[in-house]
């Protein structure tokens, strides 16, 4: 049998969160999940088994998207993992800091259903 694909999800939008760890799960994906960057960055430390993908709000208390995405990037263990940043941060600074620093892929929450997320995921774990 074939080993779910683990995804991360890094957001403090408690609603947001419900909605896709819902959707992912009933994709058939296990789901990880963490309320804000510095939770996220100690959960990955901590882990034997690192997730395939995580998905990454950038407005977070504590430490923001950006800085836990530049903080997985330093790390030899975490620097391989794809990061998706879904997020409402839509200017192009925004979108251009965020791949500059590795993301794999930049989504506007407003212009992303569920769905075409998961779509998203899928073919970024394919790459």
């Amino acid at each position: 049998m074939e080993q779910k694909k683990k995804i991360m999800i890094v957001e403090d939008d408690v609603f947001v969160m419900d909605i896709y760890q819902t959707k992912l799960a009933q994709e058939g994906f296990e789901v990880l999940s963490a309320t804000n960057g510095m939770e996220g960055l100690k959960k990955l430390k901590a882990m034997t088994e690192l997730p395939d993908l995580m998905l990454l709000d950038i407005l977070m208390p504590y430490m923001d998207g950006l800085e836990m995405l530049a903080e997985v990037k330093k790390e030899e263990k975490l620097k391989n993992i794809p990061i998706i940043l879904l997020t409402n941060l839509s200017q192009k600074n925004d979108i251009d800091t965020g791949m500059g620093l590795g993301a794999n892929d930049y989504l506007i929450k407003s212009h992303f259903t569920p769905s075409e997320v998961v779509e998203k995921i899928q073919a970024n774990l394919k790459k």
